[in-house]
């Protein structure tokens, strides 16, 4: 059995298992987000970008193809390590812990891919959001790309297995103390391996709570990454643009 760290996410992020499961990303449908959103802040070229929890920088690269000048960050040092062989001029990786503000200001700051609420104690999400109010240049904006936990609890699959390679997971989800629950076991050269996600069922209202309390205005919330306008019944994305 894997040794237990303090939390989940420095855990389960920091091996190399986590992205094999999660190896069939649509790269494409990234890509046509990120296109989308850039366009609708009216970022232009060498503008800055801070890919909040970028994990091993997929966004973060294609942003800086794009002709941003992109920082991701990150608290598993894994991800860092193995992204900081595409380091550029202007694409940087560091290790850094989003509740706390990076020393830099940014004209967009992004977080992306459900990268929010999984912390155990509920201050830290609204440190967060303060750190990102805080790593804002003037007249920029936040997003925040979170799932619409309602319908993920609605249409939630409580168990399924899955085959990547020669490893089979079994993923048993599940919903307890208002958080989203993933446990993850699996076998690996005769080493039986259990990690655990934990997301907090966040709402469009908890997500207002936070901004309100932080002073930040919420500006727009779309429902997909093509940009089309969020609906709590049927969105799977709850996508949050603030300054």
């Amino acid at each position: 059995m894997q040794k237990e760290k303090d939390n989940w996410y420095a855990s389960w992020f920091n091996t190399p298992y986590y992205h094999i499961l999660y190896k069939d990303r649509n790269h494409r449908e990234a890509a046509l987000f990120m296109n989308a959103l850039t366009n609708y802040l009216n970022l232009k070229k060498g503008d800055t970008i801070l890919d909040l929890a970028c994990g091993r920088g997929r966004h973060s690269k294609y942003l800086y193809r794009q002709g941003f000048d992109v920082t991701g960050i990150d608290l598993s040092e894994e991800s860092i390590d193995f992204a900081k062989q595409y380091e550029k001029d202007k694409l940087k990786f560091d290790v850094h812990d989003m509740c706390v503000p990076y020393p830099h200001r940014f004209d967009a700051v992004f977080n992306l891919f459900t990268s929010f609420g999984y912390f155990e104690n509920e201050i830290d999400n609204l440190r967060t959001i303060k750190a990102i109010k805080a790593e804002l240049n003037p007249n920029s904006y936040g997003v925040i790309d979170f799932l619409n936990a309602e319908l993920a609890i609605k249409n939630l699959v409580p168990s399924e297995k899955k085959k990547v390679g020669n490893i089979v997971f079994y993923i048993e989800k599940y919903v307890e103390d208002g958080y989203i629950i993933k446990n993850i076991r699996f076998t690996d050269d005769e080493i039986d391996y259990h990690y655990v996600e934990k997301v907090k069922a966040l709402t469009l209202e908890d997500f207002e709570s936070y901004f309100n309390e932080a002073d930040i205005k919420l500006q727009k919330v779309f429902g997909d990454y093509k940009l089309n306008d969020f609906n709590r019944n049927t969105s799977e994305r709850l996508i949050l643009i603030f300054n």
